[in-house]
């Protein structure tokens, strides 16, 4: 499936972003420092299910050009909107992956009329209610310079196993951007608090996530599950952070039952 980049102006810069597949819109929203590499397997199943597909590039990744400053959830959920507007888009289903489910839950509840249905992946509420990680995780994810850092990164994404026989892409999981850039996406994340923005939801919501998720336990998905009104929760057992690869054979068919209903 052939995909176009391409790019808007945004803040004295450009914002990229990718589109191709079928009629449906979905939009895709990455996490923390991850560049739009990450969905390039799951746009690819959604585009061959017929779905109209828009991953964002997150400031300072991929095609986008934005000089860093003090971003937040709801600059990178204005930039979707903007997306959105771009391209004649009244309404799309919207796909956050980690942080990028902390900007899909901003969307979704101060642009209600922009949102069909939410998927939240591997995410949290933020703030007060966020279940925190383990504070030696933290640490770990602050010392990725090196090749043993960086292998504790993507051990967070995928069991050892899986990352030996499919390093190409357990190596799309990995910071982008300089450092400001990566500053700036730490900040927005860490001072996102979507306490009161949940019960607002009203699109029909999915919660994904993997029970062994560390970078961010699963109980936060269980929490998003009971803040969100009606949303459903799929959690997938022995999956990480990065369930929509590792467990990519269960997690496209789950997303696509809920995205194309009968």
């Amino acid at each position: 499936m052939e995909f176009e980049e391409r790019t808007i102006p945004v803040d004295g810069g450009t914002l990229g972003f990718d589109v191709g597949g079928g009629s449906t819109p979905v939009l895709l929203l990455a996490g923390q420092s991850l560049g739009p590499e990450v969905f390039l397997g799951l746009r690819s199943d959604l585009a061959a299910a017929g779905l109209r597909v828009v991953v964002v590039h997150t400031r300072g990744t991929g095609a986008g050009r934005v000089a860093p400053g003090e971003w937040s959830t709801s600059t990178f959920a204005d930039d979707a909107v903007a997306v959105l507007d771009h391209l004649g888009l009244d309404r799309a289903h919207v796909y956050g992956f980690s942080m990028g489910g902390r900007v899909a839950t901003v969307l979704a509840a101060r642009h209600p009329d922009r949102v069909d249905r939410l998927v939240l992946g591997a995410s949290g509420p933020g703030g007060a209610q966020e279940v925190p990680r383990d504070p030696e995780v933290t640490r770990s994810m602050r010392h990725t310079a090196t090749p043993e850092g960086l292998r504790g990164l993507q051990e967070l994404f995928f069991t050892p196993g899986w990352i030996d026989a499919n390093p190409g892409v357990a190596q799309r999981f990995t910071p982008r951007g300089t450092p400001r850039i990566r500053r700036a996406h730490h900040a927005a994340s860490t001072t996102h608090g979507g306490g009161e923005l949940l019960p607002a939801i009203s699109a029909p919501t999915l919660v994904l996530h993997g029970a062994d998720d560390a970078m961010t336990p699963v109980a936060n998905a269980e929490l998003l599950a009971r803040a969100v009104p009606g949303a459903r929760l799929t959690v997938f057992p022995g999956a990480r952070h990065g369930y929509l690869e590792e467990f990519r054979a269960l997690a496209t068919p789950a997303t696509l039952a809920f995205l194309t209903p009968p």
